[in-house]
């Protein structure tokens, strides 16, 4: 799982995005400070840093310049400014992402996710499992045995992170997430519809392939090679 570095000294917004960052498949390390930050970078590299602007004993531009001193590593900004000239100053310094308070902790998740990809990264690069269903990533498509099914975009996106994670239950929210850009323009109900053209594709190449993509009542779905047990 991708390693995320957040520095965030409001113990509130720091606990709620651990927990939301956490439940979509990365690991959280997190520090109050600057100095904190770059004890836990010189400990164990992460992946991408998000970093508050306004940290007690620095702040998160000159963080991010320290950071980058040493790591070639993503950044995301989180501040409670809104004014221009922060915004560009943070970009220019390195900066790949600007969220403004007060934000929503899904679309700072999503937002992670965006970066993670452009930097070649995707959900910690889910690898193909041995039989049932896989993922050829190179070419964006989902193997059933050697047969190549024929999906969309979301079916696609949906079915990747479900096979990368076999066992691991998702909510309808996190699936939303993880297939579409704008996740608040559709319903969890989406999920549902695509879960179910996804299985009948499953069913017209293997009979009983469906059966892999497992709905958890209440919970979510999740991927099994060998099925609901």
């Amino acid at each position: 799982m991708p390693r995320l570095l957040l520095v965030e000294d409001e113990p509130a917004i720091a606990d709620t995005l651990v927990y939301v960052l956490e439940s979509d498949c990365h690991t959280v390390s997190h520090a109050m400070t600057g100095m904190d930050a770059l004890a836990m970078q010189v400990a164990e590299p992460h992946d991408l840093a998000i970093l508050d602007v306004g940290l007690p004993d620095m702040t998160g531009f000159d963080l991010c310049r320290k950071l980058r001193e040493k790591w070639p590593i993503p950044v995301l900004f989180l501040t409670a400014r809104d004014g221009e000239l922060d915004r560009v100053l943070g970009l220019e310094i390195g900066g790949d992402d600007y969220v403004t308070k007060p934000f929503s902790p899904r679309e700072v998740a999503a937002r992670v996710r965006a970066i993670l990809r452009r930097a070649g990264n995707p959900l910690g690069n889910p690898k193909p499992v041995d039989g049932g269903l896989s993922v050829d990533d190179s070419s964006k498509r989902i193997l059933c045995g050697t047969v190549r099914l024929d999906l969309t975009a979301h079916e696609y996106k949906m079915a990747a992170v479900l096979i990368g994670h076999p066992g691991q239950v998702f909510s309808r929210e996190q699936l939303l997430d993880h297939a579409w850009d704008d996740p608040g323009a559709v319903t969890d109900r989406t999920v549902d519809a695509h879960v179910k053209s996804l299985r009948a594709k499953l069913r017209g190449v293997m009979p009983g392939a469906e059966e892999m993509i497992v709905t958890r009542r209440g919970l979510g779905y999740s991927y099994s090679p060998q099925g609901e047990l």
